[in-house]
Protein backbone atom coordinates (compact mmCIF):
# COMPACT_ATOMS: atom_id res chain seq x y z
CA UNK A 1 0.00 0.00 0.00
CA UNK A 2 1.70 2.95 -0.93
CA UNK A 3 2.03 6.15 1.06
CA UNK A 4 -1.31 8.26 -0.61
CA UNK A 5 -3.94 5.37 -0.19
CA UNK A 6 -2.99 4.87 3.81
CA UNK A 7 -3.48 8.71 3.69
CA UNK A 8 -6.90 8.87 2.05
CA UNK A 9 -8.22 5.71 4.25
CA UNK A 10 -8.39 8.26 6.73
CA UNK A 11 -6.41 6.08 9.58
CA UNK A 12 -3.07 6.95 11.12
CA UNK A 13 -0.77 4.02 11.08
CA UNK A 14 2.13 5.37 13.35
CA UNK A 15 1.29 4.94 17.01
CA UNK A 16 2.38 8.58 17.96
CA UNK A 17 0.73 10.39 15.31
CA UNK A 18 -2.77 7.98 16.27
CA UNK A 19 -2.13 9.09 19.81
CA UNK A 20 -1.81 12.65 19.65
CA UNK A 21 -4.68 12.82 17.32
CA UNK A 22 -6.92 10.77 19.69
CA UNK A 23 -5.55 13.10 22.57
CA UNK A 24 -6.60 16.28 20.63
CA UNK A 25 -9.76 14.92 19.59
CA UNK A 26 -10.67 14.33 23.32
CA UNK A 27 -8.89 17.61 24.26
CA UNK A 28 -11.16 19.38 21.96
CA UNK A 29 -14.31 17.16 23.49
CA UNK A 30 -13.53 18.62 26.86
CA UNK A 31 -12.77 22.27 26.15
CA UNK A 32 -16.25 22.21 24.66
CA UNK A 33 -17.65 20.65 27.36
CA UNK A 34 -16.08 23.35 29.92
CA UNK A 35 -17.75 25.98 27.72
CA UNK A 36 -20.68 24.57 27.83
CA UNK A 37 -20.51 24.63 31.63
CA UNK A 38 -19.10 28.00 31.76
CA UNK A 39 -22.09 29.24 30.02
CA UNK A 40 -25.20 27.22 31.13
CA UNK A 41 -24.13 27.49 34.60
CA UNK A 42 -22.76 30.44 37.29
CA UNK A 43 -19.28 28.73 37.97
CA UNK A 44 -16.73 31.45 36.95
CA UNK A 45 -13.91 30.71 34.86
CA UNK A 46 -11.09 30.53 37.90
CA UNK A 47 -12.67 27.87 39.21
CA UNK A 48 -12.15 25.35 36.16
CA UNK A 49 -8.66 24.60 37.14
CA UNK A 50 -9.09 21.24 38.46
CA UNK A 51 -11.52 20.13 35.81
CA UNK A 52 -9.02 21.34 32.87
CA UNK A 53 -6.49 19.04 35.00
CA UNK A 54 -9.06 16.37 34.80
CA UNK A 55 -9.48 17.18 31.11
CA UNK A 56 -5.84 17.13 30.10
CA UNK A 57 -5.28 13.62 31.90
CA UNK A 58 -7.99 11.98 30.81
CA UNK A 59 -6.74 12.72 27.02
CA UNK A 60 -3.40 11.85 27.96
CA UNK A 61 -5.02 8.30 29.14
CA UNK A 62 -6.86 7.98 25.75
CA UNK A 63 -3.58 9.33 23.70
CA UNK A 64 -1.73 6.65 25.43
CA UNK A 65 -3.89 3.96 25.06
CA UNK A 66 -4.46 4.74 21.46
CA UNK A 67 -0.42 4.40 21.02
CA UNK A 68 -0.23 1.22 22.77
CA UNK A 69 -2.57 -0.39 21.29
CA UNK A 70 -1.44 0.85 17.58
CA UNK A 71 2.21 -0.38 18.62
CA UNK A 72 1.23 -3.74 19.83
CA UNK A 73 4.05 -3.87 21.67
CA UNK A 74 6.28 -1.14 24.03
CA UNK A 75 2.91 0.25 25.34
CA UNK A 76 4.71 2.42 27.97
CA UNK A 77 7.07 3.32 25.49
CA UNK A 78 4.46 5.01 23.33
CA UNK A 79 2.13 5.91 25.24
CA UNK A 80 5.08 7.99 27.26
CA UNK A 81 6.71 9.29 23.66
CA UNK A 82 3.07 10.43 23.21
CA UNK A 83 2.54 12.39 26.91
CA UNK A 84 5.75 14.28 26.46
CA UNK A 85 4.84 15.49 22.70
CA UNK A 86 1.08 16.15 24.11
CA UNK A 87 3.09 18.39 26.53
CA UNK A 88 5.24 19.92 24.81
CA UNK A 89 2.78 20.86 22.32
CA UNK A 90 0.64 22.05 24.93
CA UNK A 91 3.64 24.07 26.56
CA UNK A 92 4.57 25.82 23.09
CA UNK A 93 0.77 27.45 22.78
CA UNK A 94 0.94 28.33 25.90
CA UNK A 95 4.05 30.27 24.79
CA UNK A 96 2.94 31.79 22.42
CA UNK A 97 -0.83 32.41 22.98
CA UNK A 98 -0.07 33.52 26.78
CA UNK A 99 3.63 33.94 27.23
CA UNK A 100 4.01 31.32 29.69
CA UNK A 101 7.73 30.48 30.99
CA UNK A 102 9.01 27.35 31.88
CA UNK A 103 9.58 26.95 35.36
CA UNK A 104 9.35 23.42 38.09
CA UNK A 105 5.42 23.06 37.43
CA UNK A 106 6.28 22.43 34.06
CA UNK A 107 8.83 19.32 34.51
CA UNK A 108 6.38 18.24 37.00
CA UNK A 109 3.29 18.57 34.22
CA UNK A 110 5.77 16.88 32.00
CA UNK A 111 6.46 14.00 34.24
CA UNK A 112 3.35 13.55 34.66
CA UNK A 113 1.97 13.80 31.24
CA UNK A 114 4.41 10.71 30.91
CA UNK A 115 3.32 8.35 33.38
CA UNK A 116 -0.45 9.11 32.61
CA UNK A 117 -0.16 8.56 28.96
CA UNK A 118 2.45 5.53 29.65
CA UNK A 119 -0.40 3.91 31.60
CA UNK A 120 -2.68 4.15 29.17
CA UNK A 121 -0.12 3.04 26.42
CA UNK A 122 0.29 -0.24 28.91
CA UNK A 123 -3.70 -0.79 29.05
CA UNK A 124 -3.87 -0.50 25.29
CA UNK A 125 -1.17 -3.06 24.65
CA UNK A 126 -2.76 -5.28 26.97
CA UNK A 127 -6.06 -5.11 25.68
CA UNK A 128 -4.26 -5.17 22.12
CA UNK A 129 -2.94 -8.40 22.80
CA UNK A 130 -5.85 -9.60 24.32
CA UNK A 131 -8.40 -9.11 21.27
CA UNK A 132 -5.28 -10.97 19.36
CA UNK A 133 -5.47 -13.73 21.40
CA UNK A 134 -9.50 -14.48 21.14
Amino acid sequence: MNAMQRFSSGKLSHPLLAGIGYALLWLAIGALALSILLVATTTQEENLTKYSYFVHGFALLIGGWTSGKRSGRKGWYYGGLTGILYALLVFVIGFLALDMQWDAIKWIALAAAFGLSALGGIFGVNVSKDSKSK
